[in-house]
């Protein structure tokens, strides 16, 4: 206690150091130029000295420095460096507009910071992407995709084409949070994992965090994805869009007030379902395939130190088949994300600077058989209904304080079965209601000890209450066998059923060995209150989501990370090791033939035990020049132990590879600029194939007309299918008549699966009697979504 004691005191003492001098603050916005947008984790730098800052997600910044004359140097990746002599006696506010490079524009730069910012910043386990770099990359069917980029970075993986969301570091796609404006999106896919949710011409900054996650986000395990929309431009009306093969898009944008309030409105549709009206077949016409979202966002400057920000999306997937003979009765599924944002920006002064933000998300998906006997439809939905207050404080020059508080309000409805005919075979179903709300408060603090060591702790604290109306059990059982509920219990609207409390410690450490290189470290411990309950390979939009129950307890995880950055060639390129281990508690697996979709008694078949995850993640990326580009490797495994499965001969529980256990990820991404004409673009991906489970006997009745696959030794993912790769190409045409007209475009092709690779999706067995009616052969057949070729053409456009 007495060391704790000491090392708090230390770290006050040098927080409070240096205040016998008289301070000053210089705080301020820096924007585009142009279009009037904030610039996030721009840089303002004392010329001659370290000391600065880097400005926040609305491009605010401040700095407190001795009173002098001072040279500051303002800097943005891509735009061209202000430098502003200043005479500070007391506090003074400025903004500053940064007009882009011309030179600089004309390549691709895969980073927005400033070149070195990999070694000098407390990031660790971060990716950022330009969306200009996104843009550049070879894209499947034309279609520019947020998601299927992130998963060329070290640490990020898929189980598969048509798989929704994505793996981090060994963890499940529910352990990702994804705010889109600071509102949880829980499905980010488009046709069932092609595509994603986020359009990007209205996306304006994407943010990938594995490690050392500030204390102000929680509430999953494995990472998050901070993606934030474009404010509109505040100077000018625009007109932006693409044609594509698979779908078009249109976004518009302009001042509502010039330079004080702007508007941005993107929206984008696919089309295969209006060419399947044209076919002659009946069957075909009445088909439907198509998805679309709409972004739209406002923001207002109340005053000069109070700006307004409205934001929402809206996007949804249809599919349904119909089958004109009457014989199979049709099938129909949709699914899509709606949210709401709401955010006040208020400076308190020119220290302290506060969000305040309310959220509304829904989260819906349908399943059904359209006539019959078997017709049914299928709803369900989770809502959020959140609010938080953040506070930024900027102490002095070494030292940032944010704290803050939040408030979740979840609301599931996980599912409502009704009868579609009056032959119908079901009966009508409801499954309970859930209710739960999730609060947390917490403390962290950026402060750099001495020119070369830098630390950031904080404390995030969490609570979780689940709530009634509901009646609950627990539930008994041994092994992998289905478990009975016992012990019934009954609780009123708003009366507690159980509460969960978690600290949650962050803590960062950065020391810079020279002006090139640096060692960093980090330790994280998260909790996750929300589940998803889905027992196939890979993750889909019907999968059921769970809050955490009486039953269903917290997930954590720890996780212990150190790093080793290194710049060559005056930050031309950039390189990094880092080494992880996560372990991970309450972790979800599911007896052997569990019942996902509309069970009464889920709980009854779920199955807990730990967590484990460690690996090591290389990446090289080059920044500048005519070619630009990365490559990142990650040697890795996840691995989990759940009671009941895959037990050794004296009953106990071995470790087995989780479902997205990917020991190899080989990423490379190559943009070369030829010309003002010409730009090409090449992704090149490798992964280890998924864990699966295979059998290794059968089961024959009825002399063997009837045979079913077994795994006589029960064991879990004993096989692992053959591994993934895939190379793509594409070609960038911009006509040089854009230089002097407004209307400005270009010209994408792209070749996904260059080489025609059939990479396995999954394997399944199947009976196969061909050869001989009176012995049936069981046979493996490899899936595959995409086994050939797949040429696109998009025409984008700018006004």
């Amino acid at each position: 206690m007495k060391q704790h004691i000491f090392i708090f005191l230390i770290c006050l003492s040098t927080t409070l150091s240096g205040w016998a001098q008289t301070k000053v603050t210089i705080s301020g916005y820096m924007r585009d130029g142009a279009n009037g947008e904030g610039l996030i984790g721009a840089t303002v730098q004392i010329k001659g000295q370290t000391t600065g800052t880097v400005t926040n997600e609305y491009g605010f910044y401040s700095l407190t420095i001795p009173q002098g004359n001072y040279t500051l140097v303002y800097q943005y990746i891509g735009y061209l460096s202000q430098e502003k002599a200043v005479t500070l006696q007391a506090n003074q506010k400025i903004d500053i507009q940064l007009s882009a490079d011309q030179v600089q524009i004309q390549e691709v730069v895969v980073t927005e910071t400033r070149p070195d910012n990999n070694v000098r910043s407390m990031d660790m386990g971060v990716s950022k992407l330009e969306m200009k770099a996104i843009r550049s990359m070879p894209a499947l069917l034309g279609e520019v995709d947020v998601v299927r980029s992130i998963q060329l970075l070290p640490g990020v993986s898929t189980v598969g084409e048509g798989a929704s969301g994505f793996n981090v570091r060994g963890g499940g796609v529910d352990q990702n949070l994804i705010l889109l404006d600071e509102a949880p999106v829980y499905n980010s896919s488009h046709l069932m994992g092609f595509f994603s949710v986020f359009n990007p011409d209205a996306v304006k900054d994407v943010k990938l965090i594995k490690g050392g996650i500030p204390a102000q986000y929680g509430g999953r395990l494995s990472s998050l994805l901070d993606v934030r929309m474009k404010e509109g431009n505040n100077k000018k009306f625009g007109l932006s869009g693409g044609i594509g093969t698979i779908s078009s898009r249109l976004t518009v944008e302009g001042p509502i007030q010039k330079d004080k309030s702007s508007f941005i409105i993107s929206g984008r549709r696919s089309y295969a379902d209006m060419f399947l009206k044209l076919s002659s077949d009946e069957d075909l016409k009445n088909n439907q395939l198509y998805f679309y979202d709409l972004s739209a966002k406002v923001n207002f400057t109340l005053s000069p130190k109070d700006r307004l920000f409205l934001s929402g999306y809206f996007g949804k997937d249809a599919f349904k088949f119909e089958d004109a003979s009457g014989n199979s009765g049709g099938f129909k599924m949709n699914w899509g994300n709606k949210t709401g944002t709401v955010r006040w920006n208020h400076l308190f002064s020119d220290r302290m600077f506060a969000n305040f933000t309310a959220v509304y998300s829904d989260y819906d998906y349908q399943l059904g058989v359209l006539s019959g006997s078997q017709a049914f439809e299928w709803t369900s939905h989770i809502y959020n209904y959140s609010g938080k207050a953040d506070f930024s404080y900027y102490l002095n020059a070494r030292n940032t304080i944010t704290f803050g508080v939040s408030a979740i309000r979840y609301q599931f409805e996980p599912g409502k079965a009704i009868p579609k005919s009056e032959e119908s075979i079901f009966n009508p179903l409801e499954l309970a209601h859930q209710n739960s709300i999730e609060y947390a408060a917490y403390i962290d603090n950026e402060q750099q000890l001495t020119p070369q060591l830098s630390v950031q702790y904080g404390l995030r604290f969490s609570a979780y209450n689940y709530l009634g109306a509901m009646t609950v059990y627990d539930y008994v059982g041994e092994n992998n066998e289905k478990k009975v509920p016992v012990n019934q219990r009954t609780y009123g609207k708003g009366e507690s059923i159980s509460f969960y409390t978690n600290p949650e410690p962050r803590f960062s450490l950065r020391y810079n060995l020279n002006e090139r290189s640096s060692i960093k470290a980090s330790y994280n411990r998260m909790a996750q209150y929300v589940h998803l309950i889905s027992n196939t390979t890979a993750a889909s939009p019907l999968d059921v989501w769970s809050p955490t129950t009486n039953n269903i307890k917290p997930e954590l995880a720890d996780q212990i990370a150190v790093g080793y950055f290194r710049n060559f060639k005056n930050n031309m390129f950039e390189t990094s090791a880092e080494v992880f281990y996560k372990t991970m508690k309450n972790q979800i697996d599911y007896r052997d033939g569990a019942e996902v979709l509309l069970n009464q008694e889920l709980e009854g078949d779920l199955l807990y035990g730990d967590g484990r995850a460690y690996g090591l993640e290389l990446y090289v990326k080059k920044n500048s020049g005519k070619l630009t580009g990365w490559v990142s490797y990650t040697l890795s495994r996840s691995e989990r132990k759940i009671d009941g499965l895959n037990m050794n001969k004296e009953g106990e529980a071995q470790w087995y590879a989780a479902k997205y256990d990917r020991t190899h990820i080989l990423s490379a991404v190559g943009i070369y600029t030829l010309n003002k004409k010409w730009s090409f673009s090449s992704n090149f991906s490798y992964t280890t194939g998924v864990a699966t489970t295979f059998p290794n006997a059968r089961y024959e009745v009825e002399d063997g007309t009837l045979v079913v696959p077994h795994n006589t030794e029960g064991t879990r993912n004993n096989y692992r299918v053959p591994a993934y790769h895939r190379l793509d190409l594409s070609a960038t045409l911009t006509p040089s008549k854009n230089e002097h007209r407004r209307w400005k475009s270009e010209w994408v092709f792209s070749i996904y699966n260059v080489y025609a690779k059939r990479n396995p999706f999954t394997v399944y067995f199947r009976q196969n009697d061909e050869n001989n009616a009176s012995k049936i052969q069981t046979e493996a057949v490899r899936l595959s979504i995409f086994g050939s070729i797949l040429p696109s053409v998009t025409y984008n456009f700018k006004f």
